[in-house]
C-alpha cells in the first residue's frame, strides 16, 4: 500500500485507467477481466510471453514485456501482484510520480462488494480442490458465478471465470494477511497449520490470522471451519458469530455418513443435522478429499444450493490440475503429479497414494522455499520415509534467497535410502533408471517438479 490516501473504491469507476504490474499471473489475469468489465481501461505488463498473455491482448488489453517505469503511461493508479516488490522499476516509477500503488488483494476485496455471496476458501491446505468443488456446485446449479483459483480447473479451461451471478468464489490466501483485505460472507477454514513462518511469527500467529478472516464476515453470513483440525478450531473459538462445523472425526454439523468405496472412490451421504441432504459420489481419491467434499457442500447448503447441485458437482469433479493429476505410463510405472509442499499435504498424498495398488512408491519431491525447508524439516524427513524411494531435487527458492545454507542433501542424509538430484534433469535420469512396472511415480512440489515426470514420459526409451 503506497501513494494511496484514497481507498481502491475511488479509483474503481468507469473511466479509471489502471495499469497491472504481473497481469498474467494467474489472480491478476481475471482481475483485469473483472476490472475491464466494470468500464475502466487496463493496461498492464509481465515477465514473459504466454496464454494469458495472450488471451488478455485479444480482448484489447495492452500488455507490455518486461517490467520498466514507462509502461505506466498515464495510468491513474497500479495494481501489483504478490511477486512485485517495492524495488520493481513500475513500483518505483509510480512512487516517484505520486501514482498510488495497491495490492491485488485489495482489488479482489473491493470486488467482492459487489456481489451478494462471497465465498471465500481459506486454509493452509486443500484450498484449490475445495474451491474447484465449489465451482463445479455452483456451475451445475446454474449460479453463473465469478472464479478465482489458485490453479488449472478443466471445467474452465482456466484457474478462473468471469460470470454474471450474484456469487464470486474466491481461493483466499493467508499469506501476508492477503485475505483480510476479502469481505467474505461465506468464510471456509479448511484447518490451520504452521506454514508461511517467513511471514508469520508461529501457529498462534497464523490462528490468529484466521480469526481476523473469521471476523470479517457480517451479521447473516456463514463462518465454516473444520471440527477435526485443532488450528481451524482455535482459530474459531471465541468469535460472537456462530460457526457451522464439518467432519468425519468429530461431531459436526455436517459429516459424512454411509462411507463406502464404489468403483475405487469413495461414496457417501452428506448428512446435516441429522437429515441427509445429498448421496455424493466422488471420483478423487482419499479421505482429505471427503473432507474437501463435506466443506464445499456445507457452503452449498448455507447458500440454498439445491442437493441434485452438490451431487452433479462433486460426481464430476476430477481434480484440479497438479492435484494427484495423472501424467502417464513410464516403463509399466504410473506418472502423477502433486502441488504438496507441506507435511500435512504429503501425508495426505501419501496416505491416498497407498490406497492404490502399487509395487513401490516413488516420490520426486522439490521443497518449495528454505525458510519453510529449515523451520518444517523434522515433518518433512518423517513424511517422506513413508515412501519406498524418495528423489530428492534442490529446493525452490521462490522469493527467498538462501541465506540459511540449507539444501536437499541435508534432508537426504535424514531418509535413508534417498536420493539427491541438484538439478532437474538428474531427477528425471533418477526416474528412468528407478522405474519398473507397477510402480507409482509421484512427482511432488509447488515448484517446477513437474517437469522432471513430463520430460521423463517425453522419452519413450
Amino acid at each position: 500500500m503506497m501513494n494511496n490516501p484514497l481507498p481502491i473504491q475511488s479509483y474503481l469507476v468507469p473511466g479509471k485507467r489502471v495499469h497491472l504490474s504481473g497481469i498474467g499471473g494467474v489472480s491478476m489475469c481475471p482481475l483485469a477481466e473483472v476490472l475491464r468489465r466494470k468500464g475502466l481501461l487496463v493496461q498492464g505488463s509481465d515477465m514473459s510471453e504466454g496464454e494469458t498473455v495472450n488471451h488478455l491482448r485479444s480482448l484489447g488489453i495492452p500488455v507490455a514485456i518486461g517490467h520498466n517505469a514507462e509502461n505506466l503511461g498515464e495510468c491513474d493508479f497500479v495494481i501489483r501482484s504478490a511477486a512485485i516488490h517495492d524495488s520493481n522499476p513500475e513500483i518505483a516509477g509510480a512512487v516517484a510520480r505520486g501514482i498510488p500503488v495497491y495490492e491485488r488483494a485489495q482489488a479482489w476485496g473491493a470486488i467482492m462488494q459487489h456481489y451478494a455471496n462471497a465465498l471465500c476458501v481459506s486454509g493452509t491446505h486443500g484450498k484449490t480442490t475445495t474451491t474447484s468443488m465449489c465451482t463445479h456446485i455452483f456451475m451445475a446449479a446454474q449460479k453463473d458465478p465469478t472464479v478465482m483459483i489458485g490453479g488449472t480447473l478443466p471445467l474452465l479451461h482456466s484457474g478462473y471465470r468471469v460470470g454474471q451471478g450474484d456469487t464470486i468464489i474466491l481461493e483466499s490466501c493467508e499469506y501476508c494477511n492477503s485475505f483480510l483485505f476479502f469481505y467474505p460472507t461465506v468464510a471456509v477454514i479448511l484447518n490451520v497449520e504452521e506454514d508461511h513462518l517467513d511471514f508469520f511469527k508461529d501457529l498462534q500467529d497464523i490462528e490468529h490470522s484466521f480469526h481476523t478472516f473469521a471476523q470479517l464476515v457480517p451479521e447473516g453470513g456463514a463462518i465454516i471451519a473444520n471440527a477435526d483440525n485443532a488450528g481451524a478450531m482455535a482459530a474459531v473459538a471465541g468469535l460472537d458469530h456462530p460457526v457451522f462445523t464439518f467432519g468425519l472425526d468429530h461431531p459436526a454439523d455436517c459429516t459424512a455418513a454411509n462411507l463406502r468405496q464404489e468403483d475405487g472412490f469413495p461414496a457417501f451421504d452428506v448428512v446435516i443435522r441429522g437429515q441427509t441432504y445429498a448421496h455424493v459420489k466422488l471420483h478423487v481419491h482419499g479421505l482429505h478429499n471427503v473432507s474437501n467434499a463435506l466443506a464445499a457442500a456445507s457452503a452449498a447448503y448455507l447458500l440454498h444450493i439445491d442437493a441434485s447441485a452438490v451431487e452433479e458437482g462433486l460426481s464430476s469433479f476430477t481434480g484440479a490440475a497438479r492435484r494427484f493429476e495423472y501424467k502417464g505410463t513410464y516403463h509399466g510405472a504410473k506418472v502423477y503429479d502433486d502441488y504438496a509442499h507441506h507435511p500435512d499435504e504429503l501425508r495426505a498424498l501419501l496416505s491416498m497414494a497407498q490406497e492404490l495398488p502399487h509395487r513401490r512408491i516413488i516420490v520426486a519431491f522439490q521443497p518449495h522455499t528454505y525458510s519453510r525447508t529449515a523451520k518444517l524439516f523434522d515433518r518433512f524427513v518423517e513424511e517422506l520415509k513413508k515412501a519406498d524411494v524418495a528423489v530428492l531435487a534442490e529446493i525452490y527458492a521462490a522469493r527467498e534467497q538462501n541465506v540459511l545454507g540449507i539444501s536437499s542433501s541435508d534432508l537426504c542424509r535424514n531418509i535413508p535410502g534417498s536420493v539427491y538430484c541438484s538439478t532437474l534433469d538428474k531427477v528425471t535420469q533418477q526416474l528412468r533408471a528407478l522405474a519398473q512396472e507397477g510402480d507409482l511415480i509421484l512427482t511432488v512440489g509447488a515448484g517446477d517438479i513437474y517437469r522432471a515426470g513430463e520430460k521423463l514420459l517425453e522419452d519413450p526409451q
